[in-house]
């Protein structure tokens, strides 16, 4: 793979409550891998993106490749003190973009997308805001007031095109459908907590790294966040020890939601 100043670049994406926290710091137990926790890189290259020919005299005469460089400089130079070679950049808008970035890096960019059964990935929200509404109320509770008085209705706000899950799932879907699958490699929630040697060995033969051996009982969280600014909290928490999650969104949502299981699209692929 092509590098430049020294660093090569892949990039995680996927649905939320689906493994990419515990990912990346299992990632990070490799000294040679540098993971992110949710990375505002995407949304600074799209602001200077979208910003550049509303300036007037860069309207006034087109230069494409020097929009080009300073797109390229921005990803490269926000790593650049960072002492590890290989760099995984962790944003759920990053597998709507594989143009963007095969232009930027000058290779065929590969990502690595987390999924989760999409009945699961609701009830581990609906399970979160039981706890938050004890005390709050969050962001989709507020725009969405009445259709958050039932368990049906925040399964249906939350899989809306424009709120956490049916977004990163509409961008997963679309570039799966675009022709950018051989660049994806799905990492299904269920095994990487049940077999994670087996999922990892998988990834670094993906990759094309040589294979570190990670300590599955002893994951120090090595990426933080604000969960407040999500609207959550313990969003991105992850167990020291890695170990199965048993399903229970029968339980938390009730029959309604097996409708919920067409959207599982990687397991019918």
């Amino acid at each position: 793979m092509t590098q430049e100043q020294g660093k090569t670049f892949y990039f995680i994406a996927g649905l939320p409550r689906s493994g990419s926290t515990l990912l990346c710091n299992i990632l990070n137990q490799n000294p040679r891998f540098h993971a992110t926790p949710t990375s505002g890189v995407l949304s600074l290259l799209l602001t200077i993106r979208n910003s550049w020919n509303k300036i007037a005299a860069f309207a006034a005469v087109r230069n494409e490749p020097a929009k080009i460089r300073v797109l390229r400089s921005i990803l490269f130079s926000f790593y650049s003190d960072i002492d590890r070679p290989v760099i995984f950049d962790k944003n759920r808008g990053w597998s709507s973009h594989f143009e963007m970035l095969e232009m930027l890096l000058g290779y065929k960019v590969k990502m690595l997308i987390t999924v989760r059964d999409v009945r699961d990935v609701l009830s581990s929200f609906e399970k979160l805001w039981r706890k938050e509404s004890a005390t709050g109320q969050t962001p989709q509770e507020k725009s969405y007031p009445e259709e958050f008085k039932t368990i049906t209705g925040r399964c249906e706000v939350l899989m809306k095109s424009n709120q956490p899950i049916g977004d990163s799932y509409n961008r997963m879907k679309d570039s799966f459908l675009r022709g950018y699958k051989d660049q994806m490699h799905l990492i299904e929630f269920e095994k990487l907590t049940t077999d994670p040697e087996k999922v990892m060995k998988d990834v670094y033969a993906f990759l094309g790294e040589e294979y570190f051996p990670h300590d599955f009982n002893n994951v120090d969280q090595s990426t933080k966040e604000d969960d407040f600014f999500h609207g959550f909290s313990d969003l991105h928490t992850i167990r020291k020890i890695v170990k199965p999650v048993a399903s229970d969104w029968k339980n938390i949502l009730g029959p309604f939601a097996e409708s919920y299981g067409k959207f599982n699209f990687w397991r019918h692929h």
